[in-house]
């Protein structure tokens, strides 16, 4: 990838920002298992962190893809994956749909003030009955004059506890699988909308995860993001950026993880030699560090193609499976090199490989990637 000298520039930013900012702060976030979502947004909002890619006329930066990609690499590098996870979903995963199908109103209500920092966002789309099988979502939504009558319920919904407003996916026809879904907004204020409770996690403790109720939650039908029906083809958009934008960080976190790792191994003698005399250890490291080039080398390769108007369905996919696969793999290993001190929370290694394991179910299972690829390659019946 050849970034230019404002490329650059804005690495360094971001990467001051991460270390005067956010680091300082894992610690105390992780024991509160919150973050102060609209605080921080707004900080970064100044310093034009947000909607890097997005039409400066709602409130974004107007920038390409590789300033997505740097942002992305400099927050692997925090020190826990629940804010990286947190901002993806604000800028990656609620917001593409209603910049690139939304109307010039619904941008100027709702993604122009997110990218201010003004609002926190998110997205809702996993139920209790449906998770990476989209088609089978039951949150039904009944034209009612100029507004729709939702109710459902949505499980698993990150920044749901601070978020103002919510990109839903929402059963707008009787039509079955994918048809007759939209992609609606719901604002957290509005009448029968509820958090029934925040859900305790095994890892990203920081992040607050919400279940959800909506009892006949009605919203303005000019809620609705884009075409009435098409809510489906616009979601599978939407979890190719969110893929990319979740993949882009892996390869930056596992070098650091197996940096950190290596000077341990360095310095932990048993029977009287060092870790780094093992010779199988030598050559697991140099394996996964290998890997770990190779993901980093695809994963911008994934992104110029998508800077060329290439369809990288396929190798955002790619890039999510083995990203997901890798980073748990190295977190896993570091923890291990690291014996019974890897086992503690004090060791920044209990923490990695709780946030690591995540990647493998959400925004799409492992299991379902392996089942977009097959399909695409026609080996399916």
């Amino acid at each position: 990838m050849i970034y230019s000298d404002e490329h650059q520039e804005f690495r360094a930013l971001v990467r001051r920002y991460v270390e005067q900012k956010i680091n300082p702060h894992v610690d105390e976030w992780e024991r509160a298992e919150w973050m102060p979502l609209h605080e921080i947004f707004a900080d970064m909002a100044k310093l034009g962190m947000l909607g890097l890619e997005y039409d400066p006329a709602y409130g974004g930066q107007g920038a390409d893809h590789l300033f997505t990609v740097v942002l992305c690499q400099e927050l692997g590098r925090v020190a826990h994956g629940s804010f990286p996870m947190a901002l993806g979903v604000h800028v990656a995963m609620a917001t593409p749909s209603l910049h690139a199908h939304g109307s010039a109103e619904l941008k100027q209500e709702f993604l122009a003030p997110a990218m201010r920092g003004e609002l926190v966002c998110g997205v809702a789309v996993t139920e209790p009955e449906a998770g990476s099988d989209v088609a089978g979502i039951r949150t039904h939504a009944r034209r009612d004059g100029d507004d729709w009558v939702i109710n459902g319920s949505k499980m698993f919904i990150t920044n749901a506890l601070q978020a103002d407003w919510l990109c839903t996916l929402v059963r707008t026809s009787d039509e079955g699988g994918y048809r007759g879904i939209s992609q609606i907004i719901i604002p957290t204020r509005t009448p029968g909308f509820r958090v029934d409770r925040k859900l305790d996690k095994l890892g990203m403790r920081a992040s607050d995860t919400g279940l959800l109720t909506l009892d006949n939650v009605r919203v303005p039908v000019r809620n609705t993001i884009g075409e009435i029906g098409r809510g489906f083809q616009q979601q599978m958009s939407q979890f190719v950026m969110e893929r990319m934008f979740a993949s882009y960080s892996v390869p930056i976190t596992c070098a650091l993880e197996l940096e950190l790792t290596r000077d341990y191994a360095r310095q932990r003698k048993v029977f009287g030699h060092p870790l780094t005399a093992n010779q199988y250890l030598q050559y697991t490291y140099a394996e996964l560090a290998a890997r770990v080039d190779m993901l980093r080398v695809y994963t911008e390769t994934t992104a110029q193609s998508y800077m060329a108007g290439t369809d990288v369905t396929r190798m955002a996919t790619i890039c999510k499976l083995e990203a997901a696969r890798l980073g748990r793999q190295v977190a896993d290993w570091c923890l291990q090199i690291h014996g019974g001190m890897g086992y503690m929370e004090e060791t920044w290694t209990s923490r990695a490989f709780r946030d690591s394991r995540l990647l493998s179910i959400g925004g799409g299972a492992d299991e379902v990637m392996l089942r977009v690829l097959s399909m695409m390659d026609g080996f399916t019946d």
